[in-house]
């Protein structure tokens, strides 16, 4: 069973998934408490202030945590039914969200106007998404065929398609998260996950293991020859002449 590394903060899938969990109700509420309660304009009292700078702080911290155990035991998972390789993608992809998503509810509840900070950070992301377009789309695509696994490691697949020359048979070394490697008769080739997810795909059977050779039987010791019989002594004639 293959070992994948283990982070620092990376104690075990199920104990990852109850502290995240635990982490981020904590946030959740946080956010609730702050947005209801509390409030740092100008005509707000000691209390109201407290209370949005305690539940700033609580929903800093706890989110922080909740998305590191999230996206680790959610990186694990992945890792568990494909490759450490997609794993490490899909915690990367996660522990960037969610820390996004924690540093604007923290900005939100201390008054901040994220507003100009919101249309930036739009436009950067529209640029960033037209010219990350194939690259972003196979990544995706890659997830897809990671959750939904219409074929895995070690199949021997039959692809259809007409982008990648129509139908050839091949075998599935590696997936990635942005392309699966396959061994054909040309050779190994490297296929973008969106071109294998868009291709039709049919599992052949295995081919079934040569049973072991059969060991030839052993051969019988040659039957003993009888002992060459001691040549007879010749017959004299005494004949009287």
């Amino acid at each position: 069973m293959p070992r994948y590394p283990v982070n620092a903060i990376s104690h075990g899938p199920a104990r990852n998934w109850v502290i995240g969990t635990i982490a981020g109700v904590l946030a959740l509420a946080a956010l609730i408490a702050g947005s209801e309660f509390g409030s740092l304009a100008k005509s707000a009292t000691f209390h109201q202030n407290l209370i949005a700078w305690v539940s700033a702080g609580v929903l800093m911290v706890s989110g922080v945590v909740g998305t590191a155990r999230l996206s680790a035991a959610l990186s694990h998972l992945v890792a568990s039914r494909s490759l450490p390789a997609a794993g490490g993608g899909v915690r990367i992809l996660s522990t960037g969200v969610g820390y996004l998503l924690v540093v604007f509810s923290v900005l939100d509840l201390l008054a901040v106007h994220i507003d100009q900070l919101l249309v930036g950070a739009g436009l950067a992301g529209v640029v960033l998404g037209i010219a990350a377009q194939q690259s972003l789309g196979n990544v995706f695509a890659g997830l897809v065929l990671i959750l939904a696994r219409p074929f895995g490691i070690g199949d021997h697949i039959r692809v259809r398609s007409g982008a990648l020359g129509g139908i050839f048979d091949a075998w599935v070394n590696e997936m990635a998260l942005t392309y699966v490697t396959l061994n054909t008769d040309d050779g190994v080739l490297k296929v973008p996950n969106a071109a294998m997810l868009a291709a039709g795909i049919y599992q052949l059977p295995l081919p079934a293991s040569e049973p072991p050779a059969s060991e030839p039987p052993a051969s019988e010791p040659p039957a003993s020859e009888p002992p060459a019989s001691e040549p007879k002594a010749a017959k004299t004639d005494n004949t009287a002449h």
